[in-house]
C-alpha cells in the first residue's frame, strides 16, 4: 500500500480468529492514510466454518494443527453458546481499520446462514475472553 494512493483495499484472510497478522503493520499504516480495508476470506477458506479432517486453508488442505486450532476455538465459543461462524465473520470489524467483511457463500442457504450469524448480538467481553485463553492475539486497543 506504501507508494499508492488507495481508498480502499482487500485483504483477504489475513485478519481472522486465526491469523491476526494484519494488526500489526498493515491496520495502522491504513487507519494513518485513511484506507479503508475490506476483509475476504474471513472463513481461512472453511476451516472457520468446519474444522474438520478434509478442510481447507488458505486455499490448500489444513494441516493437522490448523484444524486442531479451529475446533479448540470453535469448542471455546460453543460453551459461551458462541457459533463460531458468528465470531469468525464478526472478528474482523472489531478493528477500525476494517469497513466491511466479504464472505463466499456457495449457494443462497449459505448466504442466509451468513447473515444470521453475521447478525448474531456476541457479548462485548468475547474477543477478551479469547484473548485471556490465548486463542487469538491481544490487540491492542
Amino acid at each position: 500500500m506504501k507508494g499508492t494512493d488507495l481508498d480502499i483495499a482487500l485483504i483477504a484472510g489475513r485478519y481472522t480468529l486465526l491469523d491476526q497478522i494484519s494488526h500489526r503493520e498493515l491496520f495502522p499504516y491504513a487507519l494513518a492514510h485513511n484506507i479503508d480495508i475490506s476483509m475476504g476470506g474471513v472463513l481461512n477458506s472453511g476451516v472457520l466454518a468446519n474444522p474438520v479432517a478434509g478442510a481447507t486453508y488458505n486455499y490448500l488442505p489444513a494441516a493437522d494443527e490448523i484444524i486442531a486450532r479451529a475446533a479448540k476455538i470453535g469448542e471455546f465459543l460453543k460453551a459461551r453458546n458462541i457459533p463460531l461462524l458468528a465470531a469468525a465473520l464478526q472478528f474482523p470489524l472489531r478493528h477500525p481499520a476494517v469497513t466491511s467483511v466479504l464472505t463466499g457463500p456457495r449457494t443462497a442457504a449459505e448466504l442466509l446462514e451468513n447473515v444470521d450469524a453475521f447478525n448474531l448480538e456476541l457479548p462485548a467481553d468475547i474477543w477478551a475472553e479469547l484473548e485471556d485463553a490465548n486463542l487469538i492475539e491481544r490487540i491492542p486497543a
